[in-house]
């Protein structure tokens, strides 16, 4: 017998339209289980396999505990804010409201056709007043808390869309959407303070179900780390400050590296006797995605800041600084010194640059490679008062003499930044305007100038659109 899955299955969809098997029930008393997908972005393209994939093993979960006797709410909506949308209502000269209306509705035939269990009576578009009001009045809420913020940050810029992008979205220099070329630029931008949660967003893993695997990739991208901050003095008036777990190490510092965004370069810029060199170096650099100018195994690159030196606290010795796109300036100060007799990427930029090497801890041959040890029992050499100390000995017993010193002062850090979130142009979360007292002189429409809700639902109406369009 032939199974005729497409009106088999089309009686079956039009059969759940009309009972709604799926719906949860308000004040239902059996127990309650809450099965959730991150709502997918209906893009113009319609579904691809990345959507049922995950979907699929989260309806069979739902439908299990359906048979066992739970009150499922499985929700379903659209993350519908987004560039392919604003761009794409760009080059076609279509409100972005239409493109996404007319995306959501093959979106949701696709979803059904596919059979899942939502609950369709709760579906969600973060593009209508009646959702993002509510978003609003959260970001207000968070405004008045000191959890939202305004700041001058590098941000990886389009050339062509005229917009911020996350690092995943620049691929080899170049817009993944465009093509065009993408920069670093300083910009204004709206920012979420979640690394006041950092402690915290560790901490709770530990009263959380999750495997363990997933516990320590939350941990690692947190990345909490305790150490110091030590300031070193310069020829300049200025002093430089850098954060290090490792202050057992100052006593290999041989060089310094500086980040091509750190403001001190232009401060430095009539003492750098090189500047057009830094400047060309900057140019470059700009080009460059965080990803791409952290890998560990790429080329060190880098220019020496003539005309300026730093002075290792420990030695008292002038060594010299560089500006080099490995150090970024969103994490930690901006500065990193250099011992590269045990740290792999400093001994690499070190045997390029033909800079000292310095073993302070024993057991290896600096010669060949840096010494990159977790041994807490190496013996420290080289390094004055700590010689013949372990390494478990001699951290705190250098971070006391640091502070002791007035060299500096103990630090917790971490690797999670706070959250960037204003990269769209026009067709992105409506932030309110009253949180923004220069927004009446703005004229960008979306990153830099948050417009009202009232100007929101305006713009976003068909007879708006057309307007626009015909201008």
């Amino acid at each position: 017998m032939k199974y005729d899955f497409a009106a088999i299955e089309k009686k079956w969809q039009d059969k759940w339209e009309e009972v709604k098997p799926y719906a949860a029930v308000t004040g239902d008393p059996r127990p309650k289980f809450y099965g959730l997908i991150e709502f997918p972005y209906p893009s113009a393209a319609g579904l691809h396999v990345g959507h049922p994939r995950p979907f699929t093993a989260i309806d069979i979960v739902t439908r299990k505990k359906r048979m066992d006797g739970y009150n499922v709410i499985f929700p379903i909506g659209y993350d519908a804010f987004g560039l392919p949308t604003e761009n794409y209502a760009i080059k076609n000269h279509i409100h972005p409201s239409i493109v996404t209306k007319e995306n959501i509705a093959n979106f949701t035939r696709q979803l059904k056709m596919l059979g899942y269990g939502f609950d369709w009576d709760r579906c969600v578009d973060t593009t209508d007043p009646n959702y993002y009001k509510w978003t609003q009045w959260i970001f207000l809420q968070m405004f008045k808390k000191g959890l939202a913020y305004k700041t001058t940050m590098p941000i990886n810029w389009c050339t062509s869309c005229k917009c911020g992008l996350a690092n995943e979205e620049v691929v080899e220099g170049v817009c993944e959407r465009c093509g065009s070329e993408v920069v670093r630029k300083e910009k204004s931008q709206w920012m979420l303070a979640i690394t006041k949660y950092a402690d915290r967003l560790i901490d709770d893993l530990d009263d959380l179900d999750y495997i363990e695997r997933v516990k320590i990739q939350q941990k690692n991208w947190i990345g909490r780390s305790t150490g110091c901050e030590v300031t070193f003095k310069t020829n300049t008036p200025d002093e430089v400050t850098v954060y290090t777990t490792r202050a057992d190490t100052l006593f290999g510092v041989t060089y310094m590296v500086i980040s091509p965004e750190h403001p001190l370069l232009e401060k430095w810029k009539d003492q750098i006797e090189n500047w057009d060199e830094i400047v060309a170096y900057k140019e470059a650099a700009s080009r460059k995605s965080d990803f791409e100018r952290g890998e560990l195994n790429k080329e060190k690159t880098g220019v020496q800041l003539k005309g300026i030196e730093v002075v290792n606290p420990a030695t008292g010795k002038a060594v010299p600084m560089f500006v080099s796109d490995y150090v970024l300036m969103g994490y930690g100060t901006g500065i990193v010194m250099g011992v590269p007799g045990h740290d792999q990427r400093d001994w690499e930029f070190a045997t390029k640059f033909g800079l000292p090497i310095v073993e302070v801890v024993s057991g290896g041959d600096i010669t060949k490679e840096a010494f990159v040890s977790k041994d807490e029992n190496a013996i420290m050499v080289n390094s004055d008062f700590l010689n013949g100390m372990t390494v478990k000995e001699a951290i705190p017993a250098m971070k006391d003499y640091v502070v002791k010193q007035g060299w500096g002062k103990e630090k917790t850090n971490y690797k999670l930044r706070d959250w960037v979130f204003t990269r769209q142009r026009y067709w992105g979360e409506p932030i309110p305007w009253w949180t923004a007292p220069s927004a009446a002189g703005c004229r960008s429409p979306r990153a830099s100038c948050p417009w009202s809700s009232r100007w929101w639902r305006a713009m976003s109406s068909p007879t708006t659109a057309r307007a626009r369009s015909a201008r």
